[in-house]
Formats: C-alpha cells, sequence, structure tokens
C-alpha cells in the first residue's frame, strides 16, 4: 500500500470510528464512509493533498430536485453567510437545483471524540439548514 493509500485509509478510519459514537456508518467498496443524518444523506472521502496533508472531506445532500428558483437561491447565499461549519452550495440538475454542504478539514492525529465533534457539527448544520427548508416550504 502506498504512503498516500496508507495515509488515507488511516484517516477514514477514524473518522469511521468517530461517526460511530453518534450515527450507523457504512463503508462502500471504495472505503468511502456513508451515513444519514435527520433525513440528509453524507459521505466522507479522505484525499492526500500533498505530501503530509491528508484531509477528509465531507458531503452532506440537504435537498435535491428543488425548483430552479432565484428566491430559493438567493435565500441559500444568505444562508451561506451566516456562519455555518462548511460551505453551503446549489449544484443546477435537469431535475431543478440540489443544497450541498461541504466541509473538508486536515484530520491526522485528531482522537476520535474531537473528531466525531467536529464532523457532528457540520452535519448537524445540514440538517438544521434542511429543517429550516423544509419548515419555510421552499
Amino acid at each position: 500500500m502506498s504512503s498516500e493509500a496508507a495515509d488515507t485509509a488511516v484517516l477514514l478510519t477514524a473518522a469511521k470510528k468517530a461517526l460511530e459514537l453518534y450515527l450507523d456508518v457504512r463503508v462502500d467498496d471504495d472505503g468511502t464512509l456513508t451515513f444519514a443524518h435527520s433525513d440528509v444523506p453524507c459521505v466522507v472521502q479522505a484525499m492526500q493533498l500533498a505530501d503530509g496533508l491528508a484531509v477528509l472531506s465531507l458531503t452532506c445532500v440537504v435537498a435535491w430536485d428543488l425548483p430552479d428558483d432565484p428566491q430559493l437561491a438567493a435565500a441559500v447565499a444568505e444562508r451561506a453567510g451566516q456562519g455555518l461549519f462548511g460551505t453551503l452550495g446549489i449544484v443546477r440538475t435537469e431535475r431543478g437545483m440540489d443544497l450541498t454542504l461541504r466541509y473538508a478539514f486536515p484530520a491526522q492525529g485528531l482522537d476520535p471524540a474531537p473528531l466525531g465533534t467536529l464532523l457532528m457539527l457540520v452535519v448537524s448544520s445540514a440538517s438544521q439548514v434542511r429543517s429550516d427548508l423544509l419548515r419555510t416550504g421552499s
């Protein structure tokens, strides 16, 4: 196993242990971690950006197939500026808009409890945005 593969495998194992403190986590064939929190599907991947700099990347799909509505896009942009953990963004598709929350960070050396806390801050933000979106009927 190359150093890069070993580093990312270690990081994914640590993320899995951290997330399992709170959630049921699946490991896909490629090593990617998948789980859901309050109906928000999420995926965690690890990658090496540079020698000695491995990062975790967390993506949560907050909502999908939303109408391509300029008012909704403006509301998402406003919400994105409210200091969430992660970057809230819109992906336009053939079926409308998908809303994602992404967060990437170096995580080597973090113990499971603080790593889990950090990951859950992002996941909880995604779930809160989804709840707010559904509550307003957008």
